[in-house]
């Protein structure tokens, strides 16, 4: 392992936000690759073909990428209108040990809690250390 890298600790990163809408409505967006481009913080997805709406622990939904790349998204966790996990691969590929998850906790009428965390204590892919290292808690919210 690279002594650059900071302690396993750190390689969660998590952000939280309370936001004006019910936990339904921001799990489709979440939940439908097709709406996935319309809000990244990382503004690396082109688009995503429809029809590929996560139903459970299992699926795999395919992404392409600004860059021309697809990726396959294995999904880990999966809780109707709660939570959702995945595992990127590259197309054709193993998932390399990243995982991006959505918390959904309904808060007061009309109001949830959004926590987002990258978790990249898995990663194998010394290629995306960079990248992961530039995930923060303030591009995860952006």
């Amino acid at each position: 392992m690279d002594a650059t890298l900071p302690p396993v600790s750190e390689r969660i990163v998590t952000a939280e936000r309370t936001v004006r809408a019910p936990a339904e409505v921001l799990f489709e967006l979440i939940a439908d690759p097709a709406r996935q481009p319309e809000w990244d913080g990382n503004d690396n997805l082109a688009h995503s073909g429809p029809d590929q709406r996560v139903r459970a622990v299992g699926d795999v939904f395919v992404t392409d990428l600004t860059n021309g790349q697809s990726r396959e998204n294995h999904v880990v966790e999966f809780e109707e209108g709660r939570r959702i996990a995945w595992l990127p691969a590259p197309a054709g590929e193993q998932p390399r040990g990243h995982r991006w998850r959505w918390d959904l906790e309904p808060a007061d009428e009309g109001t949830t809690l959004v926590r987002h965390t990258y978790d990249w204590t898995q990663l194998s892919d010394e290629t995306r250390f960079p990248r992961a290292l530039a995930t923060t808690r303030s591009t995860l919210m952006a």
